[in-house]
């Protein structure tokens, strides 16, 4: 071969090289940017286009793929879409929430736990399908949470959160105001635009799944946290230990004092008393007594600073500080100060008190589901040990006097032992109306289901937890218990 030929020929190569790593560089190692790039709507359209699988509660939908006439051959559609939005969430053209996000390559049929179903359709000539989510979530239990909550007015704002104590599954989970995802998985680009960005701007934040995305000042409900710390200690024991009360309790370093609101609350009184009452200097006292690092500890083997849920996004961290001064520690005895918790966080608290002591990792997909149905199902984990098994029987039983003789008697539900805690939290502003709470669980020494109550906003009713919160959660717990 002379020169000019073999010149030519190794530029050819070289060329045919350039050509093979171009090729390699934007279909392999690029292919997941452009794929995710906002301006990609190819991609988007095949997404809107293709047959997901159905989120289930029980065996029934409550969100699946619809065929239609249209360009997209398939709608997303809701049943009940008021009652469970905020946790399916909506899927839309580019954009998706709750469920629908966190659960996408299981839906759309990407996740490689369905690889098997997949490739059969593929070798068979079917058309791919995405798999099945079922919930973990009772309908009857969802539905006593909405309609309680609802109950309270057009423009009430909170939350219910319902658990299975022993294994962590997620039994209700309402937050409103809600939304209708129907109206945001929509093929006519207007409405969908329209709803998007009057929904988005709404005061109300009803795009917001308060369940697991707000945390407020949880106030009274917060004593069973410093109850347990106390316990703990080894400085008290049982329901009958002699602790600290009084009408009033003068902030260390401070020209502030605690009260009790109008409640009786002697000075030398008992834990069962000092619950049954809810007496804020008994459990400022105990927090110093307990001091800070262990209240700190405390509240984080029941899951406060840090993130445990893994099957929704967005989890707002519940929150004890970890830095205060003495009047700032006694504060965060009953809750207040910088002390921030969500509805899920308050219910774990609850669910741990009901096992024993042990708080679950809370979940809400039970199964994932093939389009054959074949399932693989979550198996429940332990998220950590807040507090002895003897510290749990102390405080189910002082949580069942504050049901029987207490604060929380609207929680009441006859020839059933309910254990729960109220919790009116102020919150720090002048003047405006305070964030209702409301803890419980039921049968108390070997409970089906623990349940927080939110309430942030009831216009027209004087919020107070133990009387808007109270029949609510036992509503919640009566539907889980029939």
């Amino acid at each position: 071969m002379n020169k000019p030929i073999r010149t030519i020929s190794v530029f050819c190569m070289l060329l045919f090289l350039a050509l093979m790593l171009n090729a390699t560089w934007y279909q392999f190692v690029k292919a997941d940017a452009y794929n995710d790039r906002a301006e990609n709507r190819r991609v988007k359209e095949a997404a809107y286009s293709s047959e997901r699988g159905a989120i289930l509660v029980g065996r029934d939908p409550i969100a699946e793929s619809k065929p239609v006439d249209d360009k997209y051959n398939f709608l997303r559609t809701y049943t009940s879409p008021l009652l469970y939005a905020p946790v399916t969430g909506y899927f839309s053209f580019g954009a998706s929430t709750g469920i629908e996000s966190s659960q996408n390559d299981v839906l759309s049929g990407d996740d490689p736990r369905l690889f098997i179903g997949s490739f059969i359709d593929l070798i068979t000539n079917k058309t791919p399908r995405g798999g099945n989510v079922e919930l973990t979530l009772d309908p009857d239990a969802q539905r006593a949470a909405f309609d309680g909550l609802r109950a309270l007015g057009d423009e009430v704002e909170g939350s219910v959160v319902a658990i299975e104590p022993s294994t962590g599954k997620i039994l209700a989970m309402v937050s409103l105001p809600t939304f209708d995802p129907n109206n945001l998985a929509t093929h006519d680009d207007q409405l969908r635009d329209e709803t998007y960005q009057r929904l988005d701007s709404d005061p109300r934040e009803p795009l917001l799944n308060r369940a697991i995305q707000k945390r407020l000042f949880p106030g009274s409900t917060f004593k069973v946290v410093t109850a347990a710390a106390a316990l703990e200690s080894g400085k008290y024991s049982g329901p009958d230990a002699r602790v600290p009360g009084g009408d009033s309790f003068p902030l260390p370093q401070s020209s502030r004092s605690v009260t009790n609101e109008g409640r009786y609350c002697p000075d030398d009184t008992t834990l069962r008393q000092a619950m049954e009452q809810s007496c804020n200097t008994t459990f400022a006292q105990l927090a110093i007594e307990v001091g800070s690092e262990e209240m700190l500890r405390q509240a984080e083997r029941f899951g406060f600073n840090s993130d445990y849920l893994d099957d929704l996004d967005g989890q707002a961290r519940s929150v004890y500080p970890t830095e205060t001064d003495q009047a700032q520690l006694a504060l965060t005895g009953f809750g207040q100060y910088e002390v921030q918790a969500t509805p899920l966080q308050m219910a774990m608290v609850a669910a741990g008190l009901a096992n024993k002591g042990v708080v679950m990792r809370p979940y809400l997909v039970d199964e994932v589901q093939q389009a054959d149905y074949d399932a693989q199902t979550t198996d429940p984990e332990e998220l950590s040990r807040a507090v002895s098994e003897e510290t749990a029987d102390a405080l189910t039983e002082v949580l069942v006097s504050t049901v029987d003789e207490g604060t929380a008697s609207p929680a009441q539900i006859d020839g059933v032992a309910v254990a729960g805690k109220t919790g009116t939290a102020q919150r720090g502003v002048e003047g405006e109306p305070p964030y209702g709470w409301f803890i419980s669980y039921a049968p108390a020494r070997d409970a089906d289901v623990a349940v927080a109550v939110m309430i942030e906003e009831a216009p027209g009713q004087e919020i107070a937890g133990g009387r808007l919160g109270g029949p609510i959660a036992k509503a919640v717990m009566e539907a889980v218990l029939q």
